[in-house]
């Protein structure tokens, strides 16, 4: 029976018994099949015989039903419940599926939940794992049906790791899983079935054919067993085998063995004691609170059941109240045993999927007398459970986030009701009975569909405040307020209010705090309102604002329109006011009038002075004024209270000379951004008095004469002098600086730093990149040293103690191109986290990097936190053609998802572009792909991510240059043009974006006051943080700009970045500099002294487009090369110093070897060639160079640059271990975790691994010789047109050469590794704790290649192994030039195989499970769009 003719309804189901499968094995070929049902089938597969409903079995099974027994060979890949799958699914599975984009796979899981490692001991092994089955549905295929079929009871889905739902039988689940995908960004019906199909999908979505079982859970809901019960403290009693049961808040025990007929002893726990009892073994003591306690004494079998319930009965009777807490349980119904928990007040429900019906549903809860809070919020009920009504104890309720739309009339029967929670629900209005609730004092009515302030809410005299933010109420009337005379408290953030109405003359007496955050208006008259003490009114559009000063405490108007405030009489109590980033001109004369102001903030206006009084102030303690027009500071007149002046990006020449000793209490000062040529004394006196902690004075033109004056500030912890015109600091000086921990000194023009720094002891931190510096400072013997930058200056050699302080994290020495270090040197530096050293070039690797119309530097910086967490992503060589690749990872708080999307995204964009040429596709689907990849660490975590990606036109590959940019999340890009900057990205944040911030309250999440979704993050879009969804997506932002000669350079950075320095600033900073490296340097630096204490990361990218940038040469004439004829020789490699800018910056680990071809092999063959070929030396090894407006001609992906072999770039290599902790299923390549031993680095513990990852930035590249003729270039090319670009070479070996050493490796594999992004360098001498360091003279490559790991797992691995069957076509008319080219090939270069028959292209859908990562062919041309692959999928 053909699949074909099978309906919309069909079901294929394979499944696989994954215990049972041996290392080394393959699933049997005995099996059953299940009889066909109307319009369904089911295959069954596996080591045993499964036998379902009318099933057969034997030979008669297979024509019995027409349908073959399907195979699968399905292993566990070192993660919870993730598989790799190495088989396929048959012709007429395939036919059927390409029938229908509304057809697909669905997995369902076994009900089995991976067990946890324990938390002593060695993990156990012997608990059977999760079964897998492969059902083949159509998107109308019900629940109902598919357990029809199956026999099954149901079917439960699991979203991103979290809580596990029945599925109602009318739900569809491949919809369900196809509406997910579409919800994600995925638009393509082709692409969403295949997607659907993944593997990696599971950790985002999960279908369960029964319910997992959780034993961690169920300790924590019930505990019961049938143990040796003692009643009472004497020997009265006698030990018994009973059945007891701990739930609750009580110890039950049953009269009888085994049964709960009878009477039931009930021992409440809460306020008791637990003990252990000496005398016997495993023995518990369990007793109740108050005078007449009983005690049972419980003797348990095993010590794992004793721990387990003692553990469990500490937390019951530490509680002073009677709570139950069972949210996040994923819940249909209450533990039965719980209600003999009659002394229950608190109950907690949250996070679950409560039903009515049952014996624990929500009808049965009244039988709980005492319960006075109940939390319901999270359960999905959809309407209002009025049980609950019935429960007239209630003083709580919490029915939040239930998709309620009305509240039923029999609310008002809970008069004890104190606190009702109904934010996030659909309400539009309020039963008149709930006026009715007297005692009601709280009420959350925040994120529904109200658009009026409901009238009930008058009667309601117990309540103060009013909660209804991120409603749609758009006009307040305050006469309203006038009537709720008993309201103080009003939030009414989020809601679109265009205007507030005052239309009596009757004042707002009672109103204190008022919350108009985030809404639409344009001008506020508050002063009705005459008692109000708090007023948040940020980021409307407000122009004028007017408010009664009499009991005014607190004003926050930030990010408005205002050029005026209005507040009559003076506010007398205001003590802190925010009026930043707004069109202030000058001040209000009321400001100097305040008596009580402690804290001003005029960031971000355009005021031109200060007014004297103000400075003056005897309350004034905080001072915020930087980015304005000020030209001068008022001189203070006598002691003022000031601790925080800021004065940044200000006009300032100088400062008042009295500032110093007449602000002692001053802790904090600003300066930097200015114009300053000196700094004030800090005393008259000999002996200063000062206070000062931290001082920022970069970016003015100071000179060395200010190390005098800086002396007097002997309390100083952080100092920022950098980019001024330092030529020396004096020694002296410095040493007199005990206290201090931070210096940045970079961008100056020092020469040495005094050796008076190691008086420092304090030191942690010292920055003095940038500078001419020649000796090595004395800081490597101070004990708390930390970080150590001095990059870009002129050094030579390093004078080392002999042993490093355990501190020291990081070393930054690039730049330094006459800084030479020995191995011993290597080794010492080998326990630092991370090492920046630059790679040695050559003349020839100078040449290749200027062929490039692009070059790139980048910053990371950690700021004032532990752990850094963003990371950078920089290809200059995309594909190995005229393309590049830059990005940049913003985890916020975390270091496991950059650091994951650095190593993988490269990879996902080089693989995306093989399926589509369109911008916003490949883009789009990059971000998707890697926010799957991700997998368990992309539940909970999350990151911004920016990818840039330059690149021709697919439809002109000759034609001009082209910027397309994505992203999530709040990084930025800005490209220079003419000198100013044009922002590419959108910063995806509730404060910023509207309609994100109206899409995510349509969603219905609640956004705190912070403007954080549920209080996590305040962007809408990320990678990662799936647990959110949909509130917070991965769909990114696609833009593509054109590239013209007016456009100089290109700026990445995060969100700490561009919070502090502003487009235009960024832009003039990079100008003035040129250098890419020393301008990303320089904007980090000026980030951190403008006030950043988060991590910072910027890239820049300095563009040379345009004719006139042409670096082409012609060529050289060369002598007779030596050896063999280029005809006969295979691609030669020359291997040099690595290029970075051929990968990221930071990127995985080191380069695996194919599996077809082990480290000894590699050896020998190496060493049987090393004398028989050598590369071209003198002018016959310098390749032509060429720029990439004139790229050379490219042939199956190899440059072929001219004559003889090329060297590779020069580059630099970063190392930043990590510890991430992820999902094994991130990488389907073919290959099973116990098929080979552990790879080092890499610890496992069952349940996720931890892999150190090395991030540097070696590469190589791959040049080939000359094609002998034209008739062989011609070959090439049209060999690689066939097969969608892919040309195999499955036997073909290269042999690279280094100083007379050779290297043999597969071809297939290096090249394949040769294009991976995310691969690291082969060839490079690897340090003991893991770094990577590039090969000098002396380094042979045999060793290297012996160091690398043999394994592959996870993310870092080469491309999965071609399938057998996978063949190169070559069509008829080429075949008899394919076996003349392969005569005339050498011995070592194993010829391409010909099919002796033409084989015709077959559809790579559903064909080819495992395509290369990379494609072969990178000739330009338009790619195909209706290309198709599969993706890493099940089939």
């Amino acid at each position: 029976m053909a699949m074909e003719d099978e309906d919309n309804n069909a079901a294929v189901v394979a499944t696989n018994t994954q215990a049972d499968i041996k290392k080394g094995g393959d699933v049997g070929d005995n099996g059953a099949c299940i009889d066909r049902q109307p319009d369904m089938v089911v295959h069954q597969a596996g080591l045993k015989q499964t036998a379902g409903r009318g099933s057969r079995s034997g030979p008669g099974a297979h024509s019995a039903t027409g349908i073959r027994v399907l195979k699968r060979n399905m292993k566990r890949n070192g993660s919870r419940s993730c598989m790799t799958r190495k088989t396929r699914f048959g012709s007429r599975e395939r036919d059927w599926l390409k029938g229908d984009t509304q057809r697909g796979c669905v997995c369902l899981y076994g009900g089995m939940v991976d067990p946890q490692p324990p938390a002593t001991g060695p993990q156990t092994s012997s608990i059977p794992q999760t079964d897998l089955q492969l059902v083949l549905c159509s998107t109308s295929t019900t629940v109902e049906e598919l357990c029809a079929q199956r026999d099954g009871p149901g079917l439960y889905i699991q979203l991103h790791g979290d809580l596990v739902r029945r599925l109602d039988p009318s739900e569809r689940p491949l919809q369900m899983v196809y509406d997910y995908l579409t919800s994600m960004g995925y638009a393509d019906p082709v692409r969403v079935q295949h997607e659907a199909a993944n593997s990696d999908l599971s950790c985002l979505i999960r279908f369960y054919s029964e319910r997992p079982v959780n034993a961690d859970q169920q300790e924590r809901t019930l505990l019961k067993g049938v143990f040796s019960v003692r009643k009472g403290k004497t020997q009265l009693h006698k030990w018994a085998e009973r059945q007891v049961i701990l739930c609750g808040t009580c110890l039950i025990v049953a009269s009888v063995k085994d049964s709960l007929t009878g009477k039931m002893h009930i021992l409440p726990l809460v306020g008791g004691k637990v003990e252990e009892v000496k005398r016997r073994q495993h023995c518990l003591m369990f007793s109740s609170a108050g005078s007449q306690a009983q005690t049972y004494f419980v003797n348990f079998d095993t010590l794992a059941d004793y721990q387990r319930w003692h553990r469990q009965a500490s937390k019951v009777v530490s509680q002073t109240v009677s709570l139950v807490d069972l949210s996040c349980y994923s819940l249909e119904t209450v533990p039965e045993y719980l209600f003999y928990c009659q002394d229950i007040t608190h109950l907690n429900l949250r996070h679950n999927f409560m039903s009515l019906q049952g014996p624990g549903g929500l009808l049965n809860l009244p039988r709980f007398s005492q319960l006075k809070s109940l939390n319901l919020s999270h359960n999905r009920l959809g309407v209002f459970p009025e049980c609950v009504c019935e429960i007239l104890s209630l003083t709580e309720l919490n029915l939040s986030c239930n998709s309620l739309h009305t509240i039923p009339m029999q609310i008002g029967s809970l008069q004890s009701l104190q606190t009702l929670s109904l934010d996030g629900n659909h309400l539009n209005s309020l039963p008149e009975e709930l006026g009715g609730l007297f005692q009601l004092n709280s009420l959350g009515l925040s994120f529904n569909n109200f658009s009026h302030i409901p009238a009930v809410l008058e009667r309601l005299s117990a309540m103060d405040k009013l909660a209804m933010a991120g409603n749609r109420v758009e006009v307040l009337e305050l006469c309203t307020l006038v009537r709720m005379n008993h309201l103080r408290n009003v939030d009414l953030r989020l809601n679109g209010l265009r205007l507030v109405k005052s239309e009596s003359l009757e004042a707002v007496s009672q109103v204190t705090q008022l919350d108009l955050r985030d809404n639409c208006l344009d001008s506020l008259d508050l002063s009705p309102v005459c008692n109000l003490e708090t007023l948040h009114c940020q980021r409307n559009q407000l122009g004028t604002l007017t408010l009664s000063g009499f009991t005014l405490r607190m004003l926050h108007a930030s990010s408005n329109r205002l050029t005026t405030v209005n507040i009559y009489p003076v506010p007398n109590q205001l003590t802190h006011m925010d009026l930043s980033q707004n069109l202030l001109e000058y001040l209000p004369d009321w400001v100097c009038d305040c008596r009580k102001i402690e804290m001003l903030d005029v960031m971000h206006n355009v005021l031109s002075e200060l007014p004297s009084r103000l400075l003056n102030s005897l309350s004034l303690r905080k001072l915020l004024a930087g980015n304005n027009r000020l030209q001068r500071v008022p001189d203070l007149l006598d002691h003022v209270p000031l601790e925080v002046l800021d004065l940044q990006h200000n006009k300032l020449s100088e400062l008042p000379d009295s500032l110093f000793y007449k602000a002692l209490n001053l802790k904090y000062l600003n300066v930097s951004a200015n114009t300053l040529e000196s700094i004030p004394s800090s005393s008259q006196a000999e002996e200063s008095l000062s206070t000062l902690q931290e001082l920022y004075l970069t970016g003015n033109n100071l000179d060395e004469n200010c190390g005098a004056v800086l002396v007097g500030h002997q309390n100083l912890r952080i100092l920022h002098i950098a980019y001024n015109q330092l030529l020396s600091f004096p020694a002296s000086k410095l040493s007199k600086l005990e206290l201090l921990e931070e210096l940045n000194l970079s961008g100056n023009k020092l020469k040495t730093i005094p050796s008076t720094v190691s008086s420092c002891k304090r030191l942690h931190t010292l920055i003095a990149h940038t500078n001419h510096i020649s000796v090595f400072p004395e800081i490597l013997n101070l004990p708390e040293i930390k970080l150590v930058d001095l990059s870009g200056n002129e050094l030579t050699e390093i004078q080392l103690p002999d042993s490093l302080p355990a501190t020291l994290q990081e070393l930054d020495l690039m730049g330094n191109s006459s800084l030479m270090l020995e191995h011993k040197t290597l080794n010492l530096f080998s326990h630092i986290t991370t090492l920046k050293l630059d790679q040695k070039s050559t003349s020839t690797t100078d040449s290749l990097s200027s062929s490039t119309p692009w070059n790139h530097g980048y910053s990371e910086m950690c700021g004032q936190r532990n752990k850094l967490c963003v990371s950078v992503l920089a290809v200059d060589h995309l594909r190995d053609s005229v393309e590049a690749c830059y990005g940049i990872f913003d985890g916020d708080r975390n270091e496991e998802v950059p650091r994951l999307l650095q190593c993988t995204m490269g990879d996902v964009l080089c693989e995306e572009l093989q399926h589509s040429s369109i911008d916003s596709v490949y883009m789009c689907n990059t971000f998707l792909t890697s926010h799957r990849k991700l997998g368990m660490a992309g539940q909970k975590l999350g990151a911004s991510a920016l990818l840039c990606y330059i690149h021709r036109e697919t439809s002109d590959p000759g034609g001009c240059f082209s910027l397309t940019v994505a992203n999530v999340g709040n990084c930025q890009a800005v490209l220079c043009r003419d000198g100013q900057p044009v922002p590419l990205s959108k910063i995806y944040s509730l404060e910023n974006c509207t309609e994100e911030m109206e899409r995510v309250k349509l969603s219905k999440a609640i956004i705190t006051e912070d403007n954080k979704v549920s209080g996590v993050t305040c962007c809408s879009r990320l990678l990662g943080c799936s647990y959110l969804s949909p509130w917070v997506l991965p769909k990114p932002r696609v833009h593509t700009e054109p590239l013209y000669s007016q456009d100089e350079f290109l700026i990445l950075g995060n969100r700490a970045l561009f919070e502090r320095v502003s487009y235009q600033e960024a832009v003039n900073t990079v100008k003035a500099v040129r250098d890419p490296r020393a301008a990303a340097k320089k904007l980090s630096s000026l980030a951190q002294s403008y006030g950043c204490k988060d991590n910072i990361g910027a890239v820049v990218v300095s563009l040379h487009i345009g004719e006139d940038s042409c670096t082409c040469e012609p060529p050289v004439s060369t002598s007779e090369p030596r050896g063999p004829p280029p005809a006969t020789v295979p691609m030669a490699v020359t291997t040099g110093p690595s290029d970075p800018s051929n990968l990221s910056s930071s990127s995985g680990v080191v380069t695996e070897f194919s599996s077809e071809t082990s480290a000894s092999e590699v050896g020998s063959e190496a060493g049987s060639t090393a004398s028989d070929e050598h590369t071209s030396s003198g002018s016959a090894s310098r390749p032509e160079r060429r720029c990439s407006l004139h790229p050379t001609t490219t042939l199956c992906g190899i440059m072929v640059p001219g004559p003889a072999g090329s060297g590779t770039h020069p580059g630099l290599f970063q190392r930043q271990p990590s510890c991430a902790a992820f999902s094994s299923n991130h990488s389907d390549n073919g290959l099973d975790s116990d098929d080979e031993a552990p790879l080092e680095g890499v610890i496992s513990n069952g349940s996720k691994l931890e892999v150190e990852v090395d991030i540097h930035c070696c590469a190589f590249q791959l040049r080939s010789g000359a094609p002998e003729s034209p008739k062989d270039l011609d070959l090439e090319k049209r060999s690689s047109d066939y097969r969608n670009g892919k040309m195999r070479r499955q036997n073909s070996v290269v042999v690279s050469a280094t100083n007379g050493c050779l290297l043999a490796v597969c071809g297939r594999e290096i090249t394949d590794l040769k294009k991976s992004p995310s691969t690291s360098s082969l060839f490079g001498k690897k340090l003991p704790n893991g770094s990577v360091v590039a090969p000098e003279d002396s380094h042979n490559l045999i060793e290297v290649a012996l160091e690398a790991p043999k394994k592959k797992s996870g993310y870092f691995t080469a491309p999965a192994q071609q399938d057998p069957e996978d063949q190169l076509i070559v069509p008829p008319s080429l075949e008899q030039e394919v076996r003349e080219q392969l005569r005339g090939q050498s011995p070592l270069v194993t010829g391409i195989s010909a099919p002796t028959t033409p084989t015709s292209l077959k559809d790579p859908v559903w064909d080819h499970p495992h395509p290369p990562a990379f494609a072969s062919n990178l000739v330009p041309g338009p790619v195909p769009i209706l290309q198709q692959e599969v993706y890493d999928t099940a089939l």
